[in-house]
């Protein structure tokens, strides 16, 4: 029995001692009589062996004895009481004494211990398979008893028609609507159930009228708030600036297009993009076959149609200002990124290059001090007119836009741009990189890799975009070893390749103070 450090009291000594049917108390004096006095009949005795063990420690408790010695006495007569007890649970158990140490080996009768598990688990591979008419189904299994599934539709703005834009930004906003939206994310047991719902949503959506009047009414409240927010403005507008072709289709749309769309007409783009070529159906989680069996009678009575060819686009550069009531000025500076993310190596080696760039802001990384290691970060440290400053980029199938966002002072417009401008050049200078910042951007981006897949959500995500776009799922393992093989070279190469093609440039709030477009074009143009 273990006792605390600090010294007990008698009393809690000899409670343990005790025998299990403890001694009446002794009985209550008798009122006197008179002025006779009573002899009173002596407490009944407590057994001799506890008497004695009580006798003994208050001996030692008389004697001055210190605690180690007392906490020893006790220990020795808590053990021998025990020796004397039954046996109990693990005496009926392994038909031994209770008190016997079992050595860590014993085996227990009719348990058996499993194997342990290898140093390294392979993970399992994603399998496709395609339905006769065109879609895909696509899965990978995983442990525990979640699973994650999701429909995911090769449309978008994109696809949209004059006649037609806003309807992808009302669809995403209508209830239960597949497109590019979350996973539904629940047990295994419930994984038929989740993909009925999903193939519902694709083949049967309920298009009310009054609901899709009630959806465009509140997307004009929200129009007019999206304007005000620079960096969803900006991004739109470096792409109606820099594309001719469908990517300069507006994501955020009018509200002149918005109030054209109604039922007919969004029923009509579902018609002509929600066809079985251009649909996936992604499972994290799951046995493949078993979804297989459950989707496929839900999916391949859709039509096998072709559909809308997907519109080309063209990268043409230009500028975009918006003049708001604003004491700042948000300014972004963008080039193509041409191959897209079907050119493999150049759009690994872009990631790399936003890691290198980096990027804070005064509520996000802090003063001097804090802060990640990146070339755009130690510039809001430097220069308190920066608000913040950080590298992006928007990629498609074939082409993408790599560049620096900033936002600052307006009377300090001109020198961002120019700080924003050096930084770029710099890149494509092979001396300005060194291999110890590349080695520290390229395991950052390969832990954003990483983190980004971690839940079945995000996998099931990735799955069904990259079938999209490839047809099938390449393991992360390719593209850790991409990243692993950028050299200083492929850094300032693409670098100078990027800031080779046209400028696009987009401001936003008080741009007075912003430059011509062809005065910042030609920061780039001597490199």
């Amino acid at each position: 029995m273990a006792w605390p450090r600090n010294e007990p009291s008698l009393s809690n000594c000899c409670l343990p001692l005790v025998s299990r049917s403890p001694s009446p108390s002794p009985p209550p004096p008798l009122p006197p009589r008179r002025r006779r006095r009573l002899r009173r009949a002596n407490p009944p005795q407590a057994p001799a062996t506890m008497y004695r063990a009580a006798s003994g420690l208050g001996a030692l408790k008389q004697r001055g004895a210190d605690t180690q010695m007392l906490n020893i006495a006790i220990r020795s007569a808590s053990t021998s009481v025990a020796q004397r007890s039954s046996g109990g649970f693990l005496s009926w158990l392994t038909g031994a004494p209770s008190n016997a140490l079992l050595p860590p080996d014993f085996a227990l009768p009719g348990v058996t211990i499993p194997d342990p598990l290898p140093d390294h688990v392979e993970p399992d591979k994603t399998k496709i398979t395609a339905l006769s008419n065109g879609v895909k189904i696509a899965s990978e299994t995983s442990p525990g008893s979640s699973c994650s599934v999701g429909v995911y539709v090769n449309s978008g703005s994109v696809y949209e028609a004059p006649e037609t834009l806003g309807a992808t930004q009302l669809l995403k906003k209508l209830p239960l609507q597949p497109l590019e939206t979350e996973p539904l994310w629940g047990l295994k047991t419930y994984m038929p159930e989740m993909v009925e719902v999903l193939v519902d949503c694709v083949r049967n959506p309920a298009l009310l009228d009054w609901e899709v009047k009630e959806e465009i009414t509140k997307l004009k409240a929200e129009l007019a708030q999206a304007s005000t927010n620079p960096e969803s403005f900006l991004l739109d507008a470096l792409h109606s600036a820099g594309y001719s072709g469908a990517l300069a289709n507006p994501l955020i749309a009018s509200e002149a297009s918005i109030s054209r769309l109604n039922t007919d007409v969004l029923e009509e783009f579902l018609a002509e993009n929600y066809t079985s070529p251009r649909i996936v159906l992604a499972a994290s989680g799951v046995d493949h076959d078993e979804l297989v069996s459950i989707a496929e009678p839900l999916l391949s009575d859709i039509p096998n149609a072709t559909g809308t060819v997907k519109p080309k686009s063209v990268y043409v550069g230009g500028e975009y200002r918006c003049a708001a009531d604003s004491s700042n000025t948000d300014i972004a500076l963008a080039f193509e990124l041409p191959g897209g993310w079907l050119k493999e190596k150049d759009y690994v080696t872009a990631s790399v290059l936003q890691t290198l760039l980096g990027g804070g802001g005064l509520f996000s990384w802090g003063r001097p001090g804090k802060g990640l290691h990146s070339r755009l970060n130690h510039l809001v440290n430097e220069f308190d007119q920066i608000k913040s400053i950080s590298a992006f980029k928007d990629v498609h199938s074939t082409t993408g836009i790599f560049g620096i966002h900033t936002s600052t002072d307006a009377a300090f417009a001109p020198k961002a741009i120019d700080l924003a401008a050096r930084e770029l050049t710099s890149l494509a200078t092979p001396s300005q990189v060194d291999q110890t910042q590349l080695d520290r951007a390229k395991a950052a981006a390969k832990s954003a890799i990483l983190a980004s897949l971690e839940s079945k959500a995000s996998a099931t995500e990735d799955m069904g975009r990259q079938v999209l776009a490839f047809g099938e799922r390449k393991p992360v393992e390719h593209l850790l070893k991409i990243v692993d093989g950028v050299t200083l070279k492929d850094v300032s190469t693409l670098a100078e390749k990027i800031i080779s093609s046209p400028l696009t440039m987009a401001s936003h709030g008080n741009v007075l103070n912003v430059p011509a477009y062809e005065t910042v074009r030609g920061k780039f143009s001597s490199k």
